[in-house]
């Protein structure tokens, strides 16, 4: 009952209410970038959902648009402003992401919403993480994020789709809470500490 029906209610009074009591950080940081990015406040990129349904994940644009000799864009350590790094710690990047749970496409809790092009990588197991929608935060996300392997990181995932529970999704939110205030973890960004997914070796 929780999961088909309670969950999809909590998250979305959770993120209104979320939405309404952060505005002023929504509307400050969104500002101060658009002065400082040309106009361009808001990132979206294409990402796997629930039952692998591709949605734009929205958050506000920590990088900019440089590019090399050749016209393909620079790493993103080359390309993250100061102001982009100061909203990366302390997760003001993600708070766009309501958002996407106010329109149905993400969870407050699940499974972090990965590259496209790691659909085909997946195997059987870690397909299983589709099962439920992506969450802001999720399992691997308070049990070590970037600090773990790509593998520990989807048995995380799929444990917590296979433990879905209101208990479960209340004790990440609140190591969330404790994670960001102490700068743990949780903060680490996505992109610049994360390692290329490549597929899981098969063993014979």
């Amino acid at each position: 009952m929780y999961i088909n029906f309670f969950k999809r209610i909590i998250d979305f009074i959770l993120a209104a209410i979320g939405f309404v009591f952060l505005s002023p950080f929504f509307f400050t940081v969104a500002i101060v970038l658009f002065f400082s990015n040309n106009g361009k406040i808001f990132f979206f990129q294409p990402r796997p959902g629930k039952n692998e349904k591709i949605f734009k994940v929205i958050k506000f644009k920590s990088m900019n648009d440089k590019k090399d000799e050749n016209g393909e864009l620079l790493p993103f350590h080359l390309r993250v402003t100061k102001f982009g790094n100061f909203i990366r710690k302390y997760s003001l990047d993600e708070i766009p992401q309501l958002l996407n749970v106010l329109k149905g496409e993400m969870s407050l809790v699940g499974p972090r919403p990965l590259l496209v092009q790691y659909l085909p990588l997946y195997n059987d197991f870690q397909k299983q993480r589709h099962v439920a929608k992506p969450g802001i935060t999720g399992w691997a996300q308070v049990n070590g994020r970037n600090a773990i392997s790509w593998e520990q990181k989807f048995e995380l995932d799929v444990w917590y789709v296979k433990n879905r529970s209101f208990k479960t999704d209340v004790k990440i939110l609140l190591l969330t809470v404790k994670k960001v205030f102490v700068k743990e973890g949780v903060n680490s960004s996505e992109n610049l500490n994360m390692s290329t997914f490549t597929g899981t070796p098969t063993t014979n």
